[in-house]
């Protein structure tokens, strides 16, 4: 069994055979058709299509944007071996907390992206630092909450100092 959120909501899936197109959602069975045409993908259940559209797919967090029917949908999937790392208390191993972002090489803050209190995403840009005649936007490693930003623009940094803390 698969639990999947869908738009913050669970559903349970259980595929009743390989092919993916007989199964039961939160124990209600159903059966669908594929049609994949190039990049194209379509569903059809009782007599109705939907279009499908990957927009983004994240493997390490087991997630995706899909667009069914122009409509775009939040998913995230937990096959049994996360549900059973969950159970254990295991499912945050691989994950890695991160609490402050250092520069990773001396120069100038030409730019502070970020303010305390901003949610930022995994990737997000933080600060933009000259360093060797060149600009470099410094990224977020991980999704977070501002708590502190330790440096402003104009400011010299040395490697390893710390430019932004995390909650």
């Amino acid at each position: 069994m698969i639990k999947a959120t869908v738009n913050n909501q669970i559903i349970e899936i259980d595929f009743s055979d390989s092919s993916g197109s007989s199964a039961s959602i939160n124990g209600v069975s159903f059966s669908m058709d594929f049609i994949s045409k190039g990049s194209a993908s379509s569903v059809i259940r009782a007599h109705k299509v939907y279009k499908l559209e990957m927009i983004s797919f994240d493997r390490d967090e087991k997630s995706c944007v899909v667009k069914v029917n122009n409509q775009e949908l939040q998913i995230s999937v937990a096959d049994k071996y996360d549900q059973l790392l969950k159970q254990l208390g295991m499912d945050s191993l691989t994950s890695k907390k991160v609490n402050e972002v250092k520069a990773p090489m001396p120069g100038l803050v030409l730019k502070v992206l970020v303010s305390p209190g901003q949610e930022i995403a995994k990737g997000d840009g933080l600060f933009v630092l000259e360093a060797m005649k060149m600009e470099n936007i410094i990224k977020s490693p991980v999704a977070a909450v501002v708590q502190s930003v330790e440096v402003e623009s104009g400011n010299v940094v040395e490697k390893n100092q710390v430019l932004v803390r995390f909650n």
